[in-house]
């Protein structure tokens, strides 16, 4: 079985708008910007073996805010710029109560069946509370690109980055893990202790 690296879409591979503390994804691909040091770190973790796997939560198609046509554009457009296996999208929002919205980990259960990835050798790299959190109950160790509306207070990530760039350098160097005081160490996830 394949490590993975699980990559939230917006925020941590594109630019988003931020309106009143809320991030916003792009309305269409002539609106997507790459990240500095996204296609630099993704290269990183292909070459070192790693699959890459965006897992995206899209609500605004189910509250009309967007076509679903203009969410499987952007979509293709990483899948054309980045080295991805796959883009893993859930449409629902949190009344549907489906089983693939982070923070549940409906998204990454189907990329590990579907490509045969270890999820304790994992690792899900999210800018919001609900990335970490699905990324935990999938089995995963989690960084954190901690943004003003990250929430931090809201998850327990392993690392803490500035960018993709940074976490690409952690999951490498197997660099030692965010001390939270209110955590114990526990597991050894990624060859961090958990």
């Amino acid at each position: 079985m394949k490590a993975a690296v699980f990559l939230d879409r917006d925020g941590v591979i594109n630019q988003v708008s931020v309106r009143n503390g809320v991030p916003h994804p792009p309305g269409n691909v002539d609106a997507c910007e790459l990240l500095p040091g996204v296609g630099q770190a993704c290269q990183m973790l292909q070459t070192a073996g790693y699959l890459l796997i965006v897992v995206t939560n899209q609500p605004d198609v189910v509250r009309g805010r967007q076509s679903r046509r203009a969410v499987e554009a952007i979509n293709a457009w990483v899948r054309r710029t980045l080295p991805v296996q796959d883009v893993l999208t859930c449409y629902h929002d949190d009344a549907d109560c489906c089983a693939c919205r982070k923070p549940k980990p409906g998204l990454l259960l189907q990329a590990a069946d579907r490509l045969a990835v270890d999820l304790h050798r994992s690792v899900m790299i999210g800018d919001r509370w609900s990335d970490i959190e699905a990324g935990r109950a999938a089995g995963c160790a989690s960084i954190l690109i901690e943004r003003e509306y990250s929430c931090r207070e809201r998850c327990q990530p392993d690392q803490i980055a500035a960018d993709l760039l940074e976490a690409a350098h952690i999951i490498l160097s197997g660099g030692a893990p965010y001390e939270d005081p209110g955590r114990s160490a526990s597991q050894d996830i990624c060859g961090w202790r958990r």
